[in-house]
């Protein structure tokens, strides 16, 4: 029979032990909650009732219905008062000793069929059981921040936990209305795994001062549809907190991807240690203040762009999916647009595309009929690529092809004025070796649109060692706009969003690949638990495995780092012609 757990006990209340106290005093528990001394449980209490309090303010729990959760949780300093607990979560920092301690007292003093369970993200949860002379009684169950919201749980179990004991705690986790997965004992997890390799590679690309901390963040949160950028979670995490679980991994597993970039050890030095601190990446009005403020490294603002070249008329070469939106986008921005296809064929389909697209914007109520019209009169198209001779930007957005790029932009090298900026959508390709294809590399630039165009915001503009400072502003102004937001950063393989997001999903694959947890698995821990829009599988089907594979290649081949390798899996899938939904079969099978 499955246990009954009546009585819980908790062990540490900083933020994730008091939420998670708050927890299982929401669903009708008797808790014991201990700290080490009173000043520290003083502090704890108060993490229960101000979070309890501003669900009250909120309306989502009522005066009374807070009093009484308060009451169901009994607050203490002596690890004795935990004798009948049928369950123990340990939820204090990450110090192996300090669990290790923890769970050798609890192991005296608790009744011997209670199931002893740690909260932690990292340590080995084997380490910490065999402190006990119960191992088969000891679980990870790692909740996540803050435990009151966050509906995931990991569920981790050794090679000796007893199945009755994961059975039972798998059962209790579903009962507190969270999301459960069970999984073996690895440095990080699953969710962990993912996202710290994640957000160490973005630290280094801000130490590199490859892009600034706002680019970096904002890429993400508009190229990928994630909750908070990178930067900005390593400060609500903290960069101490960080650095440990980095560390963890690291001397665990060997992965390089997991060893912690300089730039923690150096901050973590200097004090700054993120929200908890008032400073980390960015500047906090005050310690714990999640409202950032503006400090020396904040950039001004881009209302008001100088030394940018004059645009009226922008040229658009391709006829895909993404030229179309491309197309679409300057012309609802106000710009005279030409567009560049094949054939006459090719040309009434792009019109007939967009057409279309600006109809449903209008009967969805986000444009005007009289703007449409306005900005359907302002496309126009040819299959002559001369007719771009008075262009002042011209956007190449053909096949990721480099030799097909290279003799286009030499094309239009000579058929375009003097002064006029030539720009490249490309998503992998170096912006370069377009630029070496014509006597003119200062005036040619990174342009990369996100799919689809006239939807997403982001813009990446990418510099290359020749781009003139004029070149660069006028995209930047240009993208301004036509309403979109623009990033800068340099010409390397992946820019910013790719460079982040495919080691992550390869990193996902090399998971699933080692059998550690299924794809429904991983891809729920990171909705669930990292708030992500798609898990890794469900994305790598919509980009397709073929896409992510030549990209991941590249980024291997640029770096060299043994961690971008793509996973044999990727290659597997990609050679089998499971290619993700537009196949019909990729990681899971469309009907």
């Amino acid at each position: 029979m499955t246990r009954e757990f009546r009585q819980v006990g908790v062990v540490g209340l900083g933020t994730m032990g008091a939420g998670i106290a708050e927890v299982f005093a929401r669903n009708g528990l008797s808790v014991v909650a201990i700290e080490a001394d009173d000043a520290a449980l003083t502090r704890g209490r108060n993490h229960v009732e101000n979070s309890t309090g501003r669900a009250a303010a909120r309306g989502k729990l009522s005066d009374g219905e807070q009093r009484e959760l308060l009451a169901r949780i009994d607050f203490g300093t002596d690890l004795k008062l935990l004798a009948e607990a049928d369950l123990v979560v340990e939820a204090v920092p990450e110090h192996l000793e300090l669990k290790r301690a923890i769970f050798s007292q609890l192991d005296g003093i608790c009744k011997p069929e209670a199931i002893l369970a740690t909260n932690t993200s990292s340590l080995s949860v084997t380490e910490i059981a065999v402190a006990t002379g119960r191992p088969g009684k000891v679980v990870g169950v790692h909740f996540f921040n803050p435990a009151p919201v966050m509906k995931l749980v990991e569920i981790v179990r050794t090679v000796v936990t007893e199945q009755d004991v994961v059975d039972d705690v798998e059962a209790f986790a579903q009962k507190l209305g969270k999301v459960d997965v069970t999984i073996g004992d690895r440095a990080g997890f699953i969710a962990n795994a993912l996202l710290f390799g994640y957000l160490n590679h973005a630290a280094s690309l801000y130490e590199s001062r490859y892009a600034s901390r706002e680019d970096i963040d904002a890429a993400m949160k508009l190229g990928c549809g994630l909750p908070m950028g990178p930067l900005a979670l390593l400060d609500l995490i903290g960069l101490d907190t960080s650095y440990e679980i980095l560390d963890t991994m690291y001397k665990q597993g060997r992965d390089r991807l997991h060893a912690p970039t300089p730039i923690f050890r150096q901050m973590m030095t200097a004090g700054l240690l993120g929200r908890k601190s008032g400073r980390g990446f960015y500047a906090y009005d005050a310690p714990d203040s999640p409202n950032v403020v503006t400090d020396a490294h904040t950039p001004p603002p881009l209302d008001v762009i100088e030394g940018a070249r004059p645009v009226e008329k922008v040229g658009v070469v391709g006829s895909g999916t993404m030229a179309t939106g491309i197309v679409e986008v300057f012309a609802k921005g106000g710009y005279d647009v030409l567009f560049v296809a094949r054939s006459s064929e090719k040309v009434a389909k792009v019109s007939a595309s967009i057409g279309r697209s600006m109809e449903k914007a209008v009967q969805r109520g986000k444009l005007t009929e009289a703007d449409r019209d306005a900005a359907l009169a302002r496309i126009s198209g040819t299959s002559q690529l001369d007719d771009l001779a008075d262009a002042q930007l011209v956007v190449e957005a053909v096949v990721e092809d480099l030799t097909v790029k290279e003799a286009l932009f030499s094309n239009l090298d000579e058929i375009c004025a003097p002064g006029t900026v030539l720009a490249t959508t490309t998503s992998s390709l170096p912006v370069i070796e377009f630029a070496a294809a014509t006597s003119r590399p200062s005036d040619v630039i990174g342009m990369h649109f996100f799919n689809p165009a006239a939807v997403m915001k982001l813009v990446e503009v990418v510099r290359t060692v020749s781009t003139a400072p004029d070149v660069e502003a006028t995209v930047l102004d240009v993208v301004r706009r036509i309403g979109k937001h623009a990033v800068r950063c340099g010409d390397r393989a992946g820019f910013i969003v790719n460079a982040l997001l495919f080691p992550y999903l390869n990193d996902a694959v090399k998971m699933l690949e080692a059998h550690y947890a299924t794809a429904d698995d991983i891809d729920s821990a990171m909705k669930v638990g990292c708030g992500y829009p798609m898990g890794p599988f469900e994305l790598l089907d919509v980009v397709g495995n073929d896409v992510s594979l030549a990209i991941q290649r590249t980024l291997y081949l640029e770096f060299r780092e043994p961690g971008f390798a793509p996973a044999p899996l990727l290659e597997h899938l990609v050679t089998a012609g499971r290619l993700g939904r537009k196949t019909g079969k990729g990681f899971r099978e469309y009907t």
